[in-house]
């Protein structure tokens, strides 16, 4: 995670490792108001022990009033039957990964797998209608050897053969994980191999020997983030106090991760760290001489890969004296970077348009592929490097739909790509970046009557005059006299698209019933690059809500749906905007889910991760961005006597990111305040609110009953 908390230079111990950071850029010089004085007369700040007994009494009550209510609903039963089918179902389509030991690899839950199951099989093997399947690791196995609570968050391979894995395990679904050493061949743990205890820590493979490692070396030794600012080596055999130090930043980073590039034979051909001063904002050393040299790039700027010689950069911000704009994907000469980084000569690849951006970019053995969103449709193209820069080749994949980019085989020119819409099951697709033939290998099946709908493409404009897109899937036959069930979803933040995509569970439990789907295009993501987030950052997050309020009353207008009708639904960041649409404007709104929401923002920065998002809200402890922050903070802007719609609020107790302190904090003020409210707590699940298939189907079931009983009854 990535942002500032504090603008305090590192302090004078924080000198003498191996290298220690430079100085943060300035910040605000205003006098900072303690942070135990933020909120310190709010009866609810016991909500903020994550696992505190009285937190988890008062969880277990709520969950206790809400559940008969949603489950007792006839429609709960079959909309969770079907979900569950849909998520279990054996016909689904595994996505795979290239392995270097020439393998398909992919990761597997169903009823049968509740856990998952890590496992592969061949490309000759995938292509049929059955393929045969060989498991690598049974995590529910493991989790019952060890009587343990595992949730796997993937295997980091050391190429080229990548057979050696640092296997994640995180305990319910936290950030915080472990990490093991796992030998594919042998199919177990390595023996005396890497472990990392439990941590939220970044890793990578340097050799067979040796890992570069960024976590919590000493008690505290984390930024006000919660995250890693010291990386250190360690050597097979080590104990972790033995872990050799190459970088450290400071406290008042975000966090500090090592990453190498490497060549298509899997060599080592650069060593870096980065550190996240801000969220949004970083800087890049390389590590591969005896002491760190900072890379003279923008802070607001994101190494992609390394191709050809050529290590690859996106620019999020102007870089006026480079000639360079905001969004514009660029390369360098890898080898005379490191010679002479302040010498170092950029050469563009690709500027998108002001409706275009780079939304992925990979690499195959010799070729750049970019994922690019158009007006937020996607296109890839396939750029060569040559003595005269890059030329760029277009892969023909359907148009009108979102494309993604998948693994790379690295030893030669394929990739896995996928193509799919809001009414289009996902298709997988393999592509040969070098002769740009294609095959589409699998199609996952329908999973609900998609004829019934169409797809349409609007724009509201918001209160600036900004036009804002939205998808709109509705009943062919519709009626355009405000009746139709609306369901409207968006998320506004930290640069994330939301671009066209199949869900089987969504169209299934409301598509197929009647309903109308909508997806916001608003300002603080990113369709149309990094300026469009930029736009609504800190002191500009009102035209975020200000956006969608627009789609919401353009919906009206246009009498697709009235607020009888209209419902509205958004996590994480999303659901930061629920609680500003029901503090706003709730006029608009007959239901509102809140999922795993950021809600208390005048201590979000000292809840869960949330330091590390102040470069995106703003500092509540700098008095100018703390009065930004009051106006649309939806928990002190909580009322009494407003004609607030009965909102449905959902959190996971193990939550160690956004945290569901905010959560519980929302439903026991309105409950306070005399209004009815919603709320279930998932013991499990991390940030996605769920650790398994059953826990998602029961989450959806128990959204889909709400919406039906406010926009459909």
């Amino acid at each position: 995670m990535r942002s500032l908390v504090l603008a305090l230079l590192a302090s004078t111990s924080l000198m003498t490792a191996a290298h220690a950071a430079d100085p943060a850029p300035p910040a605000n010089t205003e006098a900072r108001t303690p942070l135990s004085e933020l909120g310190k007369n709010d009866p609810y700040l016991w909500m903020e022990e994550i696992e505190g007994t009285r937190a988890m009494d008062w969880a277990r009550a709520q969950n206790g009033k809400t559940l008969p209510v949603l489950q007792g609903d006839t429609r709960y039963a079959t909309l969770e039957s079907q979900a569950l089918a849909i998520l279990n179902a054996k016909d689904r389509v595994p996505g795979v990964s290239f392995a270097g030991d020439g393998a398909l690899r992919n990761f597997w839950q169903d009823k049968d797998h509740v856990r998952g199951v890590w496992r592969k099989t061949t490309l000759d093997s995938y292509r049929t209608a059955e393929p045969v399947w060989e498991t690598i690791l049974d995590i529910d196995a493991l989790s019952k050897a060890e009587n343990a609570n595992w949730v796997f968050k993937g295997a980091s391979c050391l190429p080229p053969a990548d057979t050696r894995c640092l296997v994640t395990l995180s305990n319910g679904g936290k950030d915080a994980v472990t990490v093991r050493e796992f030998d594919t061949t042998t199919k177990s743990f390595v023996d005396g191999g890497f472990s990392l205890p439990e941590g939220k820590q970044n890793y990578t493979w340097l050799d067979a020997d040796t890992l570069l490692v960024g976590r919590e070396w000493e008690p505290g030794q984390v930024t006000k983030s919660g995250y890693a600012y010291v990386i250190k080596s360690l050597k097979r055999g080590q104990a972790l106090s033995e872990a050799k130090e190459l970088y450290r930043g400071t406290e008042t980073d975000v966090s500090v991760s090592p990453f190498v590039l490497r060549d298509a034979e899997g060599k080592v051909v650069a060593v870096m760290a980065r550190r996240g001063v801000t969220f949004f904002e970083s800087e890049t050393y390389l590590l591969d001489g005896p002491a760190p040299v900072k890379l003279e790039l923008p802070l607001k700027s994101s190494i992609q890969g390394y191709v050809d010689g050529q290590m690859v950069a996106l620019m999020e911000q102007d870089w006026a004296e480079k000639g360079f704009k905001t969004g514009d994907l660029i390369s360098f000469d890898l080898a005379k970077l490191k010679v002479a980084p302040d010498k170092a000569v950029a050469t563009l690849v690709l500027r998108p348009t002001a409706r275009q951006s780079v939304e992925q970019v990979t690499t195959t053995r010799s070729k750049l592929v970019v994922g690019l969103l158009d007006n937020v449709k996607g296109a890839a193209r396939v750029y060569t490097h040559g003595p005269k820069g890059w030329t760029a080749q277009a892969l023909d994949l359907p148009a009108n739909s979102a494309i993604g980019l998948g693994s790379t085989a690295e030893v030669d020119e394929r990739l896995f790509l996928t193509v799919t819409g809001y009414l289009a099951p996902t298709t997988y697709w393999l592509a040969d970046a070098g002769t740009l033939k294609l095959e589409q290998v699998k199609a996952s099946p329908a999973r609900f009557d998609a004829s019934t709908h169409v797809v349409e493409q609007f724009e509201a404009t918001s209160t600036d005059g900004t036009k804002i897109p939205y998808f709109v899937v509705r009943p062919r036959g519709v009626k355009y006299d405000g009746t139709a069930p609306t369901l409207l979803y968006a998320y506004g933040g930290f640069q994330v698209p939301m671009t066209p995509g199949y869900s089987g569970v969504m169209g299934k439990l409301w598509l197929e019933r009647g309903g109308t789907y909508v997806v916001a295009n608003i300002r603080g993501g990113g369709e149309f690059g990094p300026a469009w987030h930029e736009a609504g950052l800190k002191e500009n997050r009102q035209k975020v809500y200000d956006d969608f309020f627009a789609v919401s009353q353009d919906l009206i207008t246009r009498k697709i749906t009235s607020p009888r009708r209209l419902g509205i639904m958004g996590g994480s960041n999303g659901g930061l905007l629920m609680g500003v649409a029901l503090t706003q404007r709730p006029e608009l709104y007959n239901a509102i889910v809140v999922q795993v929401p950021l809600f208390d923002m005048i201590r979000y920065s000292q809840i869960g991760a949330g330091a590390s998002w102040v470069g995106e809200y703003g500092d509540p402890a700098i008095p100018s961005e703390r009065a930004v922050i009051a106006k649309y903070d939806p928990y002190s802007n909580l009322k009494a006597g407003q004609k607030y719609p009965e909102v449905f609020i959902e959190t996971s107790t193990k939550d160690d990111r956004v945290h569901p302190a905010h959560a519980r904090k929302a439903a026991a003020r309105l409950e306070e305040l005399g209004y009815p409210v919603l709320y279930y707590e998932n013991i499990d699940g991390g940030h996605a609110a769920s650790a398994n298939l059953a826990e998602t189907a029961r989450r959806q079931a128990l959204e889909y009953v709400y919406l039906s009983r406010k926009l459909m009854d």
